[in-house]
Protein backbone atom coordinates (compact mmCIF):
# COMPACT_ATOMS: atom_id res chain seq x y z
CA UNK A 1 0.00 0.00 0.00
CA UNK A 2 2.83 2.45 0.06
CA UNK A 3 3.37 2.46 -3.42
CA UNK A 4 -0.10 3.51 -3.80
CA UNK A 5 -0.25 6.29 -1.15
CA UNK A 6 3.30 7.69 -2.94
CA UNK A 7 0.94 7.69 -6.17
CA UNK A 8 -2.09 9.32 -4.80
CA UNK A 9 0.93 11.89 -2.90
CA UNK A 10 2.39 12.60 -6.86
CA UNK A 11 -0.76 13.70 -8.38
CA UNK A 12 -2.62 15.08 -5.58
CA UNK A 13 0.47 17.16 -5.39
CA UNK A 14 0.17 18.05 -9.83
CA UNK A 15 -3.47 19.12 -8.82
CA UNK A 16 -5.38 15.65 -9.41
CA UNK A 17 -8.46 14.84 -7.82
CA UNK A 18 -10.08 11.41 -7.98
CA UNK A 19 -13.56 10.66 -9.08
CA UNK A 20 -14.76 7.76 -6.98
CA UNK A 21 -18.03 7.39 -9.58
CA UNK A 22 -15.81 7.16 -12.32
CA UNK A 23 -12.48 5.68 -11.03
CA UNK A 24 -10.43 8.15 -12.53
CA UNK A 25 -7.81 11.43 -11.30
CA UNK A 26 -8.27 13.75 -13.56
CA UNK A 27 -6.79 17.91 -13.51
CA UNK A 28 -8.98 20.12 -15.42
CA UNK A 29 -6.24 22.30 -16.05
CA UNK A 30 -3.93 19.90 -17.73
CA UNK A 31 -7.16 18.22 -19.10
CA UNK A 32 -5.26 14.81 -18.64
CA UNK A 33 -7.10 12.08 -17.06
CA UNK A 34 -5.38 8.75 -15.14
CA UNK A 35 -7.30 5.46 -14.59
CA UNK A 36 -6.89 3.96 -11.52
CA UNK A 37 -5.68 0.53 -13.54
CA UNK A 38 -2.91 3.03 -15.06
CA UNK A 39 -1.55 4.46 -11.76
CA UNK A 40 -1.97 0.78 -10.20
CA UNK A 41 -0.49 -0.88 -13.15
CA UNK A 42 2.87 1.69 -13.72
CA UNK A 43 6.03 2.94 -11.78
CA UNK A 44 6.26 6.73 -9.65
CA UNK A 45 8.68 7.87 -12.43
CA UNK A 46 6.75 6.41 -15.27
CA UNK A 47 3.64 8.23 -13.66
CA UNK A 48 5.46 11.61 -12.92
CA UNK A 49 6.50 11.46 -16.82
CA UNK A 50 3.18 11.84 -18.17
CA UNK A 51 2.06 14.48 -15.71
CA UNK A 52 5.01 16.79 -16.94
CA UNK A 53 4.47 15.58 -20.39
CA UNK A 54 3.12 19.38 -22.13
CA UNK A 55 -0.45 19.38 -22.10
CA UNK A 56 -2.78 19.30 -25.98
CA UNK A 57 -2.78 22.68 -27.48
CA UNK A 58 -5.84 22.14 -29.39
CA UNK A 59 -8.25 21.77 -25.85
CA UNK A 60 -8.41 17.71 -26.13
CA UNK A 61 -8.49 15.69 -22.84
CA UNK A 62 -5.24 13.32 -22.82
CA UNK A 63 -6.37 10.31 -21.20
CA UNK A 64 -4.22 7.31 -19.32
CA UNK A 65 -5.94 3.67 -19.28
CA UNK A 66 -4.18 0.54 -19.22
CA UNK A 67 -6.30 -0.71 -21.99
CA UNK A 68 -6.93 2.19 -24.42
CA UNK A 69 -11.09 3.73 -23.90
CA UNK A 70 -13.03 3.75 -26.75
CA UNK A 71 -13.54 6.83 -28.68
CA UNK A 72 -17.05 6.90 -26.88
CA UNK A 73 -15.68 6.58 -23.22
CA UNK A 74 -13.53 9.67 -24.66
CA UNK A 75 -16.68 11.32 -25.80
CA UNK A 76 -18.57 10.94 -22.72
CA UNK A 77 -15.78 11.94 -20.25
CA UNK A 78 -14.43 14.61 -22.35
CA UNK A 79 -18.70 16.15 -22.42
CA UNK A 80 -18.91 15.48 -18.61
CA UNK A 81 -15.55 16.83 -17.23
CA UNK A 82 -15.69 20.15 -19.59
Amino acid sequence: MPAETNKKQILEQAGYFYSFDRMIYVNRGARKVFSIEYVQDHDDADLEARINEPTSHNGEWTFYFSSGPSDAVKRDLSAILG
